[in-house]
């Protein structure tokens, strides 16, 4: 049987997927601020959507990869677990997701992925940091270690 790895905004949006095939994390409950995403979780779950947690081995895979890739500072806590949800699940599972960091992580990592109310990513892409003052490129951070100005997000390559 094929399961759903649900993000939040399954419940957010919606959608007409059958509930005893849906799988999420603890993590995104606490993601669900309205009170119609918080009753379609609870429905959802009182029909058969299950709540797991993500084995470390998982987390630790998914890391990885977001680290390559340079999602890694993108990506909150349950982004990461619901990768590695989908990830324990990978040879039966669709990953929902809107988000644009957990899809690119996604599809290296070889999970399906259906987005729920946004365009699906066309590209795999790594990033990396521009300093607006100097113009330097850096891997990571938020301040430039040449002239102290702010890093911006940018496009290195496509993958």
């Amino acid at each position: 049987m094929e399961y759903y790895i649900a993000d939040s905004a399954v419940f957010i949006m919606g959608t007409g997927i059958e509930p005893h095939r849906m799988i999420t994390i603890p993590s995104v409950v606490n993601e669900l601020k309205s009170n119609e995403a918080s009753m379609r979780f609870e429905l959802a779950r009182e029909n058969g959507a299950r709540v797991e947690m993500p084995e470390d081995s998982s987390r630790k895979a998914v890391m990885d990869v977001a680290k390559e890739t340079r999602d890694c500072e993108e990506l909150s806590v349950t982004d990461v677990d619901i990768l590695a949800k989908a990830l324990e699940y990978k040879d039966n599972s669709v990953l929902l997701t809107d988000d644009y960091a957990v899809q690119n992580v996604a599809r290296i990592l070889g999970i399906e992925v259906k987005p729920v109310a946004q365009k699906k990513i066309k590209d795999v892409l790594v990033w990396q940091k521009e300093c607006v003052g100097c113009r330097r490129r850096f891997d990571s951070g938020d301040v430039c270690p040449v002239c102290g100005s702010s890093l911006k997000k940018r496009r290195k390559r496509k993958i």
